[in-house]
């Protein structure tokens, strides 16, 4: 039976950035997904924010161009413009990335498994015993540390009797090559609680390609159906720029904030298994980098000696209280479901307190808690990874 150090379970944007963080501590990491190929059905729109793109190292082939302007549209089309100084989104090449980051990988030492499915895991003296599924055959490998990367309704969680997300939206979207590259990158974002129940529908331009989704709460929309309704009512903003679609995303995202339990002596969860999107934009991609990129330091402490760093360090109320307001906000966008209340805001929105606010929301430099540079935070023990 093969042993490694950790065994990571799901490939998206958490899964790999861990992995790759792992290796370079020189962690015998293997790393599982049930897909063929990683850039395949990719479930995020993937809009990176400035201080992602800032800390992080992201391909630049990996990045679209970048998008200072949000247009925001009232369910009667009243219409509010924002502005940044500068560029502050950049839509991301979400399976170029996936490609390029499995590869830095692998070529890193993780052990890479594709077409693999995680059926569970039992307690061992040494960690864990995980049996695989690869087509009609099972196996088991041995690992100290089992790493949930495996999404919303997450089975390692389960499996590890960790907490589990009870609140989600879905969404969908298409992604097509933009007919005319000579536009100004915007984001248009659609309020409207009969499209959107509880979140947006949205049109991201950037000049190469057009993203056009609507999200919300699961029970109270159909999203394909609202997706094709959408298309009509956002024709103005998307009318001859629509080239060849190259691929429908969907999936669930959890908005109930981080959960309490996320880490056990024997694993943790990263991603959205472990509920690391806003609750408020439901943006993940932040907290993806910075929380995976903290575990696997926590990880490689407890790998070396610290037996209780990850239920030490590794907790969600240590994360919460920075979400306060968002759950809140969130809990205030799930109950909204008169227009008219919509449109009083949109109306309310040319004061300058409310506008200050809206601008805060989509441009603030506030991010997922960078648990290295955090004292309130951070008290494991540190290693090159957060110098």
């Amino acid at each position: 039976m093969k042993t490694y150090d950790l065994a990571v379970i799901g490939a998206g944007l958490a899964g790999l950035h861990f992995a790759q963080s792992a290796a370079e501590f020189g962690c015998r990491t293997l790393l599982v997904d049930r897909k063929d190929d990683v850039g395949r059905h990719v479930h995020t729109s993937g809009i990176f924010v400035r201080k992602t793109i800032e800390d992080f190292a992201i391909g630049e082939g990996c990045l679209g161009p970048w998008v200072r302007d949000v247009v925001l549209h009232s369910p009667r089309r009243r219409v509010v413009t924002l502005q940044a100084p500068a560029g502050e989104f950049r839509v991301g090449r979400m399976a170029r990335l996936y490609r390029e980051k499995l590869s830095n990988a692998t070529a890193g030492g993780v052990a890479w498994r594709n077409r693999t499915h995680f059926v569970t895991t039992e307690s061992d003296a040494a960690g864990s015993i995980i049996t695989l599924r690869n087509g009609g055959r099972e196996y088991r490998i041995r690992a100290h540390l089992v790493v949930g990367a495996d999404g919303a309704s997450s089975r390692v969680a389960q499996a590890l009797g960790l907490d589990e997300n009870r609140e989600w939206i879905v969404g969908v979207e298409d992604v097509f090559e933009s007919a005319a590259r000579s536009v100004t990158p915007v984001l248009h974002c659609f309020v409207d609680p009969r499209l959107a129940p509880g979140y947006i529908a949205w049109v991201v331009v950037d000049g190469e390609e057009v993203h056009v989704g609507v999200g919300g709460y699961a029970n109270e929309f159909d999203p394909a159906r609202a997706l094709s309704e959408f298309y009509a009512v956002a024709a103005d903003t998307i009318g001859g720029l629509l080239g060849t679609r190259i691929e429908r995303r969907a999936g669930r995202i959890p908005v109930g904030g981080i959960l309490q339990r996320i880490g056990a002596k024997r694993g943790l969860l990263v991603g959205d298994a472990a509920g690391a999107p806003s609750p408020l934009t439901a943006g993940g991609l932040d907290a993806c980098y910075r929380l995976s990129q903290y575990a696997a330091g926590v990880a490689f402490s407890a790998l070396n000696g610290d037996q209780h760093a990850i239920t030490r360090s590794y907790r969600g109320d240590r994360f919460r209280a920075r979400f306060i307001s968002r759950r809140w906000m969130r809990k205030a966008m799930a109950a909204v479901r008169n227009r008219n209340i919509i449109e009083a805001a949109f109306a309310a929105l040319s004061t300058p307190s409310l506008r200050g606010l809206a601008w805060h929301i989509f441009f603030s430099r506030a991010s997922f808690p960078n648990i290295a540079q955090d004292a309130s935070l951070s008290d494991a023990p540190r290693s090159s990874l957060f110098a």
